[in-house]
C-alpha cells in the first residue's frame, strides 16, 4: 500500500490561480478545465514525469504542497464560467495522493463541482476516490468519469514502478464498483514502458482484467516519454530493480524524448482487435455530444 510514502512533508501554500483553462481541443482526456489540488505526489511512480526539470518542483521525492486557498479559488471561480465543460481532476498529479485522507481538498472541491454542476473527469491510481462515491453519483446527474492508470495487472512488477500507489488488483475493484452504481469507468494504458510492460502477454491482460471489471474504455499510448530530471530518477531506479536494463535503454533511445515500445504497431493491432472484441471504447466520447451540442445550438 505504500506506507513509506504516507509520511512525506506536507508544507501549506497558497496559489493565485486554481482552475486553468484548456487550450484547444483535448483529445486524450476531453477537458475543458484543469484543476490541481496538490502539487508533488506520495504515489513516487519511478517514470512519473512530473519530476521532469521543466515543471521546476523542487524536493519531488521528500513532500507535498497542499493548496490551502483552493477551495476559496473554485469557489469564487466556477460560476463565473460561461462556459460548462469537463474538469480534469489529476492532470499534474494524482487527485487521490494520501494527503487527501487530511486535508480532503478533492472532496471539497467535488462537492463545489456538484453545487454549479459541472461534469468531471478524474484521473488516478487510488482506489479512495471511493470515498467520494456518493457525491459523484450527485456529479453523474450531469456527467462523472473516472480513469485509472493500469500500465500492468501484476502487483509485485507494480510495487516496483508505482511503490506508493495502491496495487492493480485494488484499481480494478474500484473499476468494478463504480461502474456497478453506473459511473462511465476506464482505464488510461500510458506508459507501457519498454523491455518491462511490452509484452503481448502484458497488453491481453490489461485488456481482459478490464473488460472483466466493467470498464468502458481504454486510453492507450504504446511506450514512454522520458525529459531531463525524470530520465536521472528512472535509470537509477532501473539500476536498483532491473539490473542491466538502463544500458539497454541508453542504446536504444540515447537523449530521445519519446521512447516507444518494442514491436509498437503489433502491440497495437493485437490492442484494437482486443478492445474490439470486448466492446470497449480506445477514447473518451466529448462532452457535451456531437447531438447534445447540436440540440444546445438550436436554443
Amino acid at each position: 500500500m505504500g506506507e513509506r510514502f504516507r509520511f512525506m512533508r506536507y508544507r501549506e501554500v497558497e496559489v493565485k490561480g486554481i482552475l486553468n483553462h484548456v487550450r484547444g481541443e483535448d483529445e486524450w482526456f476531453g477537458l475543458k478545465y484543469n484543476l490541481n489540488l496538490y502539487r508533488g505526489c506520495e504515489h513516487q511512480c519511478i517514470y512519473c514525469d512530473t519530476r521532469s526539470r521543466c515543471y521546476q518542483i523542487e524536493n519531488f521525492n521528500e513532500e507535498v504542497l497542499i493548496k490551502i486557498n483552493a477551495l476559496e479559488l473554485l469557489e469564487d471561480a466556477l460560476p463565473r464560467k460561461r462556459q460548462v465543460g469537463l474538469i480534469g481532476f489529476g492532470s499534474m498529479n494524482d487527485p487521490y495522493t494520501y494527503a487527501e485522507k487530511r486535508y480532503h481538498l478533492t472532496s471539497q472541491a467535488l462537492e463545489i463541482v456538484a453545487k454549479y454542476r459541472f461534469p468531471v473527469h478524474i484521473i488516478t491510481k487510488s482506489d479512495l476516490v471511493l470515498d467520494d462515491l456518493d457525491v459523484l453519483k450527485d456529479i453523474n446527474q450531469v456527467k462523472a468519469r473516472v480513469s485509472f492508470t493500469l500500465t500492468t495487472t501484476d502487483d509485485t512488477l507494480a510495487k516496483k514502478l508505482e511503490p506508493g500507489a495502491p496495487s492493480p488488483s485494488r484499481r480494478l475493484a474500484a473499476i468494478r464498483e463504480l461502474s456497478n452504481h453506473g459511473i462511465e469507468t476506464g482505464v488510461v494504458m500510458m506508459p507501457i514502458l519498454p523491455f518491462i510492460e511490452d509484452s503481448p502477454e502484458n497488453i491481453t491482460r490489461i485488456v481482459l482484467s478490464a473488460a472483466e471489471h466493467g470498464a468502458s474504455y481504454i486510453i492507450p499510448a504504446f511506450g514512454m516519454t522520458m525529459r531531463e530530471g525524470q530520465r536521472e530518477h528512472y535509470y537509477m531506479k532501473l539500476e536498483e530493480h532491473f539490473p542491466g536494463l538502463r544500458e539497454q535503454y541508453e542504446a536504444a533511445f540515447g537523449d530521445a524524448y519519446h521512447c516507444p515500445a518494442r514491436s509498437q504497431n503489433q502491440l497495437a493491432s493485437l490492442f484494437y482487435d482486443l478492445c474490439e472484441t470486448y466492446h470497449l471504447a480506445t477514447r473518451v466520447s466529448p462532452y457535451p455530444s456531437k447531438q447534445d451540442h447540436e440540440q444546445l445550438s438550436l436554443f
